[in-house]
């Protein structure tokens, strides 16, 4: 009898001890290795972990087994230290790339599966109550999703053709948190001082004004300068303003294959009618000593340290610049407008849009932890408190209403719906300094704008 019992005692000891280790349903080896800590790293540009904490604290809340190390990289040393350390099998598993290298990270890049497994712990039981860890298969965002969620811009810089089992199909290759655009700001005191109530809504309008601020010294060089635009090298992002002009002209800045098409003229049709040449003209007119609208000089500092030292009325920027303004001159009088359109119908606005994109490592090993935080912190429900945290306009449709009542934001959020771009190569920066030395070199009077503007489309397309 003693035997029997110490035999039960003995069965039920060993009962308690591994059977709640077994997992849910009979605790199979997939089960068990839900349990198992997994750690993601992340490298991002510009924003601190502090602005990550809220969203890596909810994700944490659902799945405790994951921890997430987050590092801000310098944007002047973030590429070459992204590719070597995927070079030596240490890069991360998510990191940020700019909509304007998306096409030449994508051998880096694990696109987005069709459904994710993970793995939740959860409590089970009606009378006796206990852990359990449940795997699951959940579904990706679709295609459909994503044009449905984000603005228009987005699609264009995140599916790709991806070969999958045999077929080439298009896949979702990276989601954004933000798309930033850009807009006009103005030293209202200077605006304020000239009589003029309101900053231009049209680039007539922006015109007049620029005539009526300049002011000239008695050699006739400019004193006091009405915006910093006209040259390429010494104006913040000026293959961007370019671009956008281009766009609102009218220009086909590529094909459907994505080469540069913006200095080719149209079968029956002279040079002169082409619209990027009439938009390079006008811009570079700002620089010429000889026209009427002349208020930048080659020789004048960056357009931002201008700007921010209150010597010049108009700066072409983007969200970014804002805490950087305010944080170089806190007394500086300014604000920001929408950028300027070629018509005021609503239905003709066009703007320019800059972004990262949040993606996945092709070399990670948990390629379905690494996408699933990807998409949870780009939902609206937590991509707000990143938002909030970092200053930033959003990417999804839903939050535009919320985010127009957002005082530093509005300007920008307002011009999502219609923020355009058109560079996907694989050298962006060699593109945009292609599109300054254009600029430089009408202005300098190396070259005519239609020999310059060939010589231009020519080196982005080796980008390409």
């Amino acid at each position: 009898m003693r035997r029997f019992n110490l035999a039960i005692i003995t069965l039920m000891t060993v009962s308690l001890v591994v059977l709640p280790g077994l997992g849910c349903r009979g605790g199979n080896k997939e089960e068990r290795a839900g349990l198992q800590p997994v750690e993601l790293t992340y490298w991002r540009v510009f924003d601190g972990s502090d602005t990550f904490t809220k969203v890596i604290d909810s994700y944490r809340a659902r799945h405790p087994n994951v921890s997430i190390n987050y590092r801000k990289l310098r944007f002047d040393e973030y590429q070459d230290e992204l590719l070597q350390a995927f070079a030596e099998d240490r890069g991360p598993d998510m990191f940020s790339v700019h909509n304007t290298w998306m096409k030449g990270y994508l051998p880096l890049i694990e696109p987005l599966p069709d459904s994710v497994r993970l793995s939740y712990t959860e409590i089970q039981g009606t009378l006796k109550k206990e852990s359990v860890v449940v795997v699951r298969n959940e579904p990706t965002l679709s295609l459909r999703s994503l044009t449905d969620q984000f603005v228009s811009v987005v699609p264009e810089y995140v599916v790709y053709p991806s070969d999958s089992e045999g077929a080439v199909t298009n896949r979702i290759h990276g989601l954004p948190l933000s798309v930033d655009t850009l807009a006009l700001f103005y030293n209202k005191d200077i605006l304020d001082a000239a009589g003029l109530p309101q900053p231009p809504s049209t680039w007539e309008q922006f015109q007049e004004q620029v005539v009526e601020l300049t002011k000239y010294d008695a050699n006739g060089d400019v004193a006091q300068s009405a915006a910093a635009f006209g040259y390429g090298s010494n104006v913040e992002r000026s293959s961007d303003i370019i671009s956008l002009l281009m766009m609102q002209s009218g220009a086909t800045m590529t094909d459907s294959r994505g080469s540069a098409r913006f200095a080719e003229v149209p079968s029956g049709a002279s040079q002169q009618s082409l619209p990027s040449l009439e938009a390079t003209r006008f811009y570079t007119d700002f620089a010429n000593p000889s026209k009427e609208v002349y208020t930048w000089d080659p020789s004048f500092p960056n357009s931002f340290d201008a700007f921010a030292a209150g010597q010049t009325a108009f700066f072409f920027g983007y969200s970014y610049h804002m805490p950087s303004i305010k944080a170089r001159s806190p007394k500086l009088n300014f604000a920001v407008s929408p950028m300027p359109q070629i018509s005021t119908d609503p239905r003709s606005q066009i703007n320019f849009a800059n972004f990262w994109i949040e993606t996945v490592s092709k070399k990670t090993e948990n390629v379905d932890w690494a996408w699933d935080f990807v998409q949870f912190a780009a939902k609206e429900k937590y991509v707000s408190a990143f938002l909030e945290e970092a200053g930033r306009p959003t990417a999804l449709r839903s939050v535009v209403l919320e985010q127009r009542e957002d005082f530093d934001l509005s300007v920008f959020v307002d011009q999502v719906l219609s923020a355009q771009a058109w560079y996907n190569g694989e050298d962006a920066t060699a593109s945009e300094n292609a599109m300054e030395k254009m600029l430089d070199d009408i202005v300098d009077g190396t070259s005519e704008i239609g020999e310059a503007l060939g010589i231009a489309q020519q080196q982005v397309n080796q980008t390409l």
